[in-house]
């Protein structure tokens, strides 16, 4: 049977804080000076409240899901790309010519693509997934997004999906998006899950100009406006969210749930925490921020999350693209625990000698 969204929340578990002192008390043994490899340390004492042991394994074999959704806030005008190349990126991804394509075969990850509200139908292609909730959702800025049936769907694809993986070796998920229009919504949620204005929260997305820039804020605050205050996290999700974003924050749960760690890329990624975290408080000690995107959306929710990325190099792709170029830093923090010799191994002499 498919694993769901409730069978992944009655499943969940906090990290454990045993191990993650374990880990720290070994790293001030290792032949350094005490936190001098800086957030590679702090990056390796999670992985081993994560894993619940120190040394804690290499996270690897990684997948990267990327899910993809359509939205019907596009019909305000704030985007200046037509719904249409969701569908044609889909099939870019499968045909492995995306950027994270790219980055995923340079750092050795799998990459799968899943149709969770693509408009438009999608043949079958190896590496998709078609597991359509509805085709796009409604306009936001009227109307509700989808509704919590539908959300709660959404939720359950994201979670089947991470346990698929998980069941099949993977030890790190990472997180992927497609979506025109996707950074009005995630906006939205985040604006209304950490009580940010739209102004505060809403960027540029594909590069929009002033005036339209002007639109999207317009836009999310009527969509704030809509939704009120008091909301509950699924209403919250199910009026201003999108499809591929409720899959991810399924997907997030899902692989807390299943003992990995999550790495999340952008703003996409990071409104699906925050999601996440709201639904299952205790998926919050599994992410890991794989960058910090140029949305300021993604700053006030990885602060929110009280998250530090691990690169900052001013993407704003989306895809997975971040969270690709961080798993070798993640890799590398287990390593440093596992692999490194201790003073006493090294017979190297401490500063406490």
């Amino acid at each position: 049977m498919p694993s769901s969204f409730d069978d992944a929340l009655a499943s969940l578990r906090p990290v454990d804080s045993t191990a993650a002192e374990s880990a720290r008390v070994h790293h001030d043994r290792l032949t350094k000076p005490q936190g001098a490899l800086g957030r590679l340390e702090a990056a390796g004492i999670q992985l081993a409240a994560i894993a619940r042991t120190s040394p804690p394994p290499v996270p690897e074999p990684a997948a990267v899901a990327v899910f993809a959704g359509d939205h019907g806030v596009l019909k305000q005008g704030v985007s200046p790309w037509p719904a249409e190349v969701t569908t044609q990126m889909v099939l870019n991804f499968v045909g492995g010519g995306a950027a994270v394509n790219v980055l995923a075969r340079h750092v050795g990850a799998e990459v799968l693509v899943v149709d969770v509200g693509v408009a438009s139908d999608l043949p079958e292609a190896p590496g998709l997934i078609r597991a359509k909730v509805r085709p796009g959702t409604a306009d936001l800025a009227v109307e509700a997004a989808m509704t919590t049936d539908e959300a709660r769907r959404a939720l359950d694809v994201g979670a089947t999906v991470a346990a698929d993986l998980v069941a099949g070796g993977v030890r790190c998920l990472l997180t992927g998006d497609m979506g025109i229009g996707n950074t009005t919504p995630s906006a939205a949620l985040i604006a209304a899950l950490t009580g940010r204005t739209a102004a505060e929260v809403t960027g540029r997305g594909t590069g929009i100009d002033d005036d339209r820039l002007a639109l999207k804020v317009s836009v999310v605050e009527r969509a704030l406006e809509r939704l009120g205050t008091g909301a509950e996290p699924l209403e919250t999700l199910a009026s201003v969210g999108g499809l591929e974003i409720a899959a991810l924050a399924g997907y997030i749960v899902g692989g807390a749930a299943a003992g990995v760690p999550v790495l999340l890329d952008g703003v996409i990624a990071a409104a699906a925490a925050l999601v996440a975290v709201a639904l299952a408080p205790d998926a919050a000690g599994y992410l890991v921020a794989g960058h910090r995107s140029t949305e300021p959306g993604a700053t006030a929710a990885l602060d929110q999350l009280g998250l530090t990325p691990l690169v900052d190099l001013d993407l704003r792709l989306g895809e997975g693209s971040g969270a690709c170029l961080a798993l070798p830093l993640l890799q590398a923090s287990a390593k440093i625990i596992g692999e490194m010799a201790t003073f006493g191994d090294a017979g190297v002499s401490d500063a406490h000698d």
